[in-house]
């Protein structure tokens, strides 16, 4: 347990939240004139953190001119989100647009947080009379996706380069879209690697841009050709180190997520006016790595990538829960399940935050004081992505850091509950588990 001068010098600086309309104003107070403010999360399947992300997102977009909203997802995947919320594409309603989500794990994005979400910008879009909001994903696991949109914008624009780049993708033709089966063999030299072909691809696409805008007349769909073309460069050389090491393949995918984070920088500035972003994505790429143990091994995320290209102009706010529930898998490709998360463990910010008694609330951590030292650490921090191993809870869910250097606020909700996915299947059920699940006792 924390000394009690801890527990009061954090509940000094504490912001409560009780759901009203003025609970972010000590938030957006410190965002000030930031241009990108990352939202992060401790899991990938709390309902809470999703719906504070969506309120607070709203109200700078409505509130300091946010011009994009960029999450950790894939890139084609969201930017079908994206044609929606700005009133362009088929697709009736947010419902149909989410349905590009196909891949594990889909609840991330087709859920009933999200759904409202983008239903609700679809709607501020109409109504605005400024340039519309977009949405966009900044992840890296659609290759063969992504293959196929270069193709299709190709063939509509210059059909024999559209030849020229099935010559260069067809390396990846008999892995029949198994990226994994593609890396492990590359990664062993046990097949011809398909690097070179997707270096030169992006290259040409890239050589040829002011041709293809000029031909086609639409810069906006050869921006979305191009970072596909981005993407499967990128997504070749991940998936060809992923099996080299943790620490590659992962520095691998958030400079990815940072290099297309800098390109809808540079895209959607227009006129003078710098463009302002929302990302949001888990804690681990968002906060710091600097600040926690794996960056001392030589972990880099995008939360560092930003405030090393754009200093003051970044936030990164971090979430916190307790315990409560979680929807999570119990292994890669997993049906979804509706999870009990355990308390924190003691010693670990979640049981300092716990301490305090507050509910839900925002810690702001730039300004020097009492409760910053208070979480300068270090001390364990949880973090459950879309797979949550109860079980093997220290080892597979928790690393040291110090939390008032990995971010510039923590927004704590003591006791959460789980994601809706759109798609529940049979593993996942709205009843909450027993107290004794997982453990059986």
């Amino acid at each position: 347990m924390a000394d009690r001068d801890t527990i009061a010098a954090i509940r000094s600086a504490a912001v409560p939240l009780d759901g009203g309309a003025h609970d972010h104003d000590a938030l957006l107070d410190l965002v000030g004139d930031a241009r990108f403010v990352l939202l992060g999360e401790a899991t990938h399947g709390t309902r809470e953190f999703y719906q504070e992300r969506a309120r607070i997102t709203r109200r700078l977009i409505e509130e300091k001119g946010f011009h994009a909203v960029a999450v950790e997802a894939d890139w084609p995947d969201a930017y079908r989100v994206n044609r929606y919320v700005r009133g362009q594409g088929g697709d009736r309603d947010a419902e149909h647009a989410l349905r590009g989500f196909q891949r594990f794990p889909n609840w991330m994005w087709r859920n009933t947080d999200v759904q409202q979400f983008v239903e609700w910008l679809h709607r501020h879009n109409g109504a605005s009379g400024s340039a519309p909001v977009g949405f966009y994903g900044l992840d890296l696991y659609s290759m063969f996706t992504s293959i196929g949109e270069v193709l299709a914008y190709l063939d509509k624009v210059d059909p024999h380069a559209a030849g020229q780049a099935r010559e260069r993708y067809a390396c990846f033709d008999h892995y029949r879209e198994d990226t994994q089966h593609y890396g492990y063999t590359a990664s062993l030299d046990l097949s011809e690697s398909c690097e070179q072909g997707v270096i030169t691809q992006l290259g040409m696409m890239q050589a040829r841009a002011l041709d293809y805008m000029a031909r086609d007349g639409d810069e906006e769909a050869f921006f979305y050709a191009q970072q596909n073309a981005r993407l499967v460069k990128n997504a070749e050389e991940y998936y060809r180190t992923m099996f080299r090491g943790r620490i590659s393949s992962w520095n691998l995918r958030d400079s990815h997520m940072a290099e297309t984070l800098d390109a809808l920088a540079a895209r959607l500035s227009k006129d003078g006016e710098p463009a302002r972003i929302v990302i949001w994505e888990h804690n681990s790429h968002i906060g710091d790595a600097r600040a926690t143990e794996v960056g001392e091994l030589g972990e880099w995320n995008v939360g560092e990538l930003a405030r090393k290209a754009y200093g003051d102009a970044v936030r990164l706010i971090g979430f916190s829960t307790y315990d409560g529930f979680v929807t999570a898998a119990s292994e890669w490709d997993g049906a979804a399940e509706h999870k009990r998360v355990q308390p924190g463990l003691a010693g670990s910010y979640e049981a300092l935050l716990h301490e305090t008694g507050i509910p839900r609330f925002i810690l702001p951590l730039r300004t020097p004081g009492a409760a910053r030292d208070a979480l300068l650490g270090p001390r364990l921090e949880r973090a459950i992505g879309v797979i949550y191993l109860p079980r093997t809870e220290r080892h597979s869910h928790y690393f040291s850091a110090s939390m008032a250097r990995q971010f510039d606020a923590v927004i704590h909700i003591d006791r959460t509950s789980a994601l809706r996915p759109l798609d529940p299947g049979g593993g996942w059920h709205a009843e909450e588990p027993p107290e004794t699940y997982p453990g059986g006792l």
